[in-house]
Parts: structure tokens; sequence; C-alpha cells
């Protein structure tokens, strides 16, 4: 008898995994470019990128994130099946990455914010990479000024970051287990720092450091922001839906509710006043489960959206909540490592 209850849990055991591994996954881009540096690891080279698009072409079924989860949800969903997505906005998801989805006719979803779009200002993450990692003069001692306090940080011989020092340190990024020279430190540091303030201490906080740097704007010019007319030429074409990523990409639950349903419907808003068309996809910043809250959730289905994308690994299936939608986040991998990335979680 003990016998026999065993096959049976074995059997049932692997009918579960078989079930759990069926059915659809949903990637997660920012950048595909060229680059020199990444140190949040965000972009995917035009190689790379066609290398998985190859794939996805071949041995998958790709199809629109919004066809996806109404699939999902009727428990029709196909196996092997993947949507790709893209936060933020970047400006070569038009110039690189949407030729790539043209040729191999893979359909995507891009998730923008708002304000970096419209006032033609760069995310505060590319800004700090240009003044603390790129090759110039900060003061050996340099003070930042956040919520009343003022925080000193030595650079000591780093304060000269030549350009033998970046290109040494260049490829280094925010998981790599050494801190290779108090640049990269203060970076760290301010990562920290910076991440879960509004805005507008944000925007104090780089002004600050924009002022140590002698420089009053952002020069990160690789790392440019789509347009407003750029948007609209993204979204021509029935292949890349426009989706809503919040106005000045701030962490959700760190806001109070007002400040998160301004950032919420205002970003659907302005999207629909420049596309004159429904926004019906919506990401979280940074989506992870502390990221935002149950209220949070609520809110974007208040704003009339159909569908909400986190920030953890996992699949998609029938019970799936289609407002904290699970993505697997897409590093610079070769095609094998691509590969074996999506068979973690699709048969194919």
């Amino acid at each position: 008898m003990k016998t026999v209850d065993k096959v049976k849990l074995q059997q049932a055991t692997r009918w579960v995994l078989g079930k759990f591994i069926r059915g659809a996954v949903i990637l997660h881009y920012h950048r595909v470019a060229e680059y020199s540096s990444d140190p949040q690891l965000l972009c995917v080279t035009p190689q790379h990128f066609s290398e998985h698009l190859e794939i996805l072409r071949k041995v998958c079924k790709p199809m629109r994130l919004l066809d996806l989860v109404g699939a999902a949800q009727n428990g029709e969903i196909p196996d092997c099946t993947v949507a790709v997505t893209f936060d933020d906005g970047y400006a070569d998801n038009l110039y690189i990455a949407k030729p790539l989805l043209e040729r191999y006719d893979i359909p995507a979803t891009v998730f923008v914010a708002t304000e970096p779009v419209w006032q033609e200002g760069g995310f505060w993450w590319d800004v700090l990479e240009s003044v603390v990692l790129y090759p110039g003069r900060l003061p050996e001692t340099l003070q930042v000024h956040v919520r009343g306090e003022t925080l000193r940080f030595g650079l000591d011989k780093t304060a000269n970051y030549g350009e033998t020092d970046y290109q040494r340190y260049r490829l280094w990024d925010v998981e790599s287990k050494d801190t290779p020279t108090q640049r990269h430190d203060l970076y760290r540091s301010l990562v920290k720092v910076i991440r879960p303030l509004p805005a507008v201490e944000r925007e104090q906080v780089l002004d600050n450091l924009l002022s140590c740097a002698g420089s009053g704007t952002n020069q990160c010019t690789t790392h440019r922001v789509l347009s407003p007319e750029e948007v609209l030429r993204l979204a021509e074409g029935e292949l890349v839906e426009i989706g809503a990523h919040t106005v000045t990409h701030s962490i959700l639950s760190s806001l109070h509710i007002d400040e998160q349903w301004a950032e919420i419907h205002g970003s659907k808003n302005k999207l629909e006043g420049i596309l004159n068309r429904p926004i019906n996809s919506f990401a979280y910043p940074f989506g992870t489960r502390s990221d935002y809250t149950g209220a949070t959730v609520s809110m974007v289905q208040r704003a009339g959206f159909k569908l909400a994308c986190s920030n953890f690994p996992g699949p998609v299936w029938r019970r799936t909540d289609p407002f904290q939608l699970p993505r697997l986040l897409v590093r610079d991998w070769d095609g094998e490592e691509f590969t074996r990335q999506i068979r973690r979680y699709i048969r194919a």
C-alpha cells in the first residue's frame, strides 16, 4: 500500500509541476542598445534581442499582452505563449527595438512614464550614473542634502575620475559583489537614498549633485527618453501597444493615497490625450511586492485599466491576478541563456 501511495504521489507531483510550467510568460525589457556601461543592467544589445525574437518566433507563440491575459482568464491559453513588454519609455525602443519586432512580427507593450517624456528629462538613475560613474571631477568630500540631513561622502583620490578609471570599471554593475572604488560606493549609497524619495525631493538631490559636478543639466544623451512625437510614432501600426507607467516613476507604496492616484490616473490621461485611444495596460514602477499595496491595485482598477504588470518572476495561468502579473526580467543574455531562462517557466 505504501509503495502504491508513493507512486501516486510522484505522478501527482509531476502532473502539478507540468501544469505549473505550461502556459505563458511575460518578458520584461527596458532598453535595446549598444552600451559602454550599464550599472542597472537595463540594456540588451540589438544582437541578443534579435536572437531572443528569433527563438520566440520559432519555438513559442508570441501574443499581445491583452490577448494573453484574456486567454489566461478564459482557461484557453496555448502552451509556450509569450508576451513582450518594455518599461520606462527609452528612445531606443522606437529606433532599435521596434524595427526588430517588425522583422519578426512580434507584438510588444511599452509602458511609458510620462513626466520624463513631456519635460525632456532623463531618469534619475541615468543622471546619477553620468555624474558619479562617468569621467569628471567631484569634491573630495561630497555633501548631499536629503530631508534636512547632510550626508557626507569622502572620495579622496577618486574625486578626479579619469577616462582610464572609467574604462577599467565601465562594465561594473550593481549586482557585482565588489565595490571597486569610492565612486562605486557613492553610487550604491545614493541609489539607496534616492530610490524611495518622491519626485520633488529626487530632483533636489540631483540638482545638488549636478551643481557639485559643475553641470546644471543632464548630459546623459545616450540614455534619451522618448519625446511626445516619438511616442506617437512608436504606437503607429498594430504591433506596439502603449501602456502607462505613472507620471514620475515613483515608488507608489511610499506615496500618500492622493499622490498615488495622481500618478496612476495622470499618466493614463496624458497618454490618452496624445494617442487619442484608450490606455488599457499599466506597470508598477520597480514592481516588486513592496513597491505597491493592495490600495494601489484597487486604484489601478478604478482608473479603468484592464491589467497591470509587476516585477517578480512566474508563469501566467488561469488563476493569475490580472492586476499583479508576474514578468521575467530579461538581462543581456545570448540566445542559449535566454532559452534556458524561459524554459524555467514554459514548456517549449
